[in-house]
């Protein structure tokens, strides 16, 4: 179970690494800022709104971010990473420019 587990986590790795740059740059805001809604993504990345959303959906689809209710406006969704993966391990996202 255990050897399953540490698989899936170095698939994650890896396929973090295959991402395209703008999905690499929405990791590196939550990783530095920590939970954030879309909107604030947008601002701080300077990325388009399109670009984030679809950055977004990689990320969510690779397991490392999670995506929950943002209580204050139910319509939003706030973004956070997984904090049960140790991201320290990724040396592709130390080239990824901030």
């Amino acid at each position: 179970m255990a050897f399953v587990v540490q698989f899936m986590e170095k698939q994650t790795l890896t396929s973090l690494c295959d991402l395209p740059p703008s999905a690499k740059l929405v990791f590196k805001v939550l990783e530095y800022s920590g939970a954030h809604t879309q909107k604030e993504i947008v601002q701080r990345s300077r990325l388009s709104a399109r670009t984030v959303r679809s950055a977004l959906e990689n990320l969510t689809e690779v397991g490392a971010v999670t995506e929950e209710v943002y209580i204050p406006d139910a319509r939003q969704r706030l973004y956070r990473l997984d904090d049960s993966r140790d991201w320290e391990q990724v040396s592709c996202l130390e080239k990824t420019p901030v």
